[in-house]
């Protein structure tokens, strides 16, 4: 541990230049204290780091000097995938690794390109989960990603919508995917590739024991096809309504492009007023009530009936809440 740390302090100091020894403490994540041991301990094997005194001083290697202990582990090479993801890296239980691999990187790039490669990073950042949401609890996702990687048979016991909400099963685990700041478990079971999210494992054991991923099988395009299937499965009736200009112009932002791309689709010609009758693929009642509320008095629905009656309820009840000989 403390080999590989040492190598991390000479990297640092070969990429970044002067360093204080709180800001080296801080990358290390050691004490201002084991940065002074080690530094000598670098000075010791013929390193030639030295120190500038006073507030702008600090520690750098003589200039020309450069390391060939740049050579990636194989842990490191692996994690390259999550180059620009540090924090869905770190939830995989490899953050470590792939900042080590990332530093190796940028030691053995020409100062010009490693300054161009900082000023990337300075300029492009991923942020993964949407908006308004907390990140899902996943404590699981470390020994989930472990057993994909080693191909591990798992026991889960995982919670679900339908009775008996808490299950367990047996998965031979092929991947995971990160959707809009969700992970997602794909895995077979039985004969059957399935998806769960990994935040709906209660409990996980793995089993010891080894198999063979299904030949042919591809997770990328599995994760495509399943996530056409789930949209397009998730809208199981249809509503009939009519839409203002307004509603047309704001579908996308407040309903989703899937609901903007069928209003367009199965749009009519607009009125003299230019509202337009559409059908639009609903999940159910409940569902539709709540999204198309967004809308308010920029849509009216005209089916089915049980959905009009609940806009009625609705507009009875916000009329009871502020009635016409109350306004200002």
């Amino acid at each position: 541990m403390r080999a590989s740390r040492l190598v991390s302090l000479l990297l640092l100091l070969q990429t970044r230049g002067r360093m204080t020894a709180q800001e080296l403490a801080d990358e290390l994540e050691v004490s201002v204290r084991t940065v002074y041991r080690d530094v000598e301990s670098l000075s010791a094997a013929g390193v030639p780091v030295y120190a500038d005194r006073g507030p702008a001083g600090g520690y750098q290697l003589l200039a020309g000097y450069r390391t060939r202990l740049t050579g990636l582990t194989s842990g490191e090479a692996e994690s390259l995938v999550f180059t620009g993801m540090p924090e869905a890296a770190a939830e995989l239980g490899i953050g470590e690794v792939l900042a080590a691999a990332e530093l190796k990187l940028l030691a053995a790039l020409p100062p010009e390109l490693r300054s161009r490669t900082q000023r990337i990073r300075d300029c492009f950042l991923l942020d993964a989960p949407g908006w308004f949401r907390e990140a899902d609890q996943t404590p699981h996702l470390a020994a989930v990603a472990d057993a994909v990687w080693n191909q591990q048979v798992i026991r889960v016991r995982y919670r679900r919508w339908t009775a008996p909400r808490e299950v367990d099963r047996v998965l031979r685990p092929l991947g995971v995917v990160l959707k809009a700041g969700v992970w997602y478990l794909i895995a077979q079971s039985r004969e059957q590739i399935r998806t769960y999210r990994v935040a709906t494992i209660l409990d996980l054991e793995a089993l010891g024991e080894h198999f063979d991923r299904p030949e042919g099988f591809d997770l990328a395009q599995f994760w495509r096809s399943w996530v056409e299937r789930f949209e397009r499965d998730i809208y199981r009736g249809e509503a009939v309504v009519r839409l203002s200009p307004v509603a047309i112009e704001r579908m996308s932002f407040l309903l989703g492009p899937v609901l903007a791309k069928a209003a367009l689709a199965n749009a009519e010609r607009p009125d003299q007023d230019g509202w337009v009758r559409t059908v639009l693929p609903i999940e159910s009642i409940r569902h539709a009530h709540a999204d198309l509320l967004k809308l308010g008095a920029e849509v009216e629905v005209l089916e089915p009936a049980e959905l009009r009656a609940r806009f009625t309820d609705t507009a009875h009840a916000l009329a009871r809440l502020y009635p016409a000989d109350q306004a200002c």
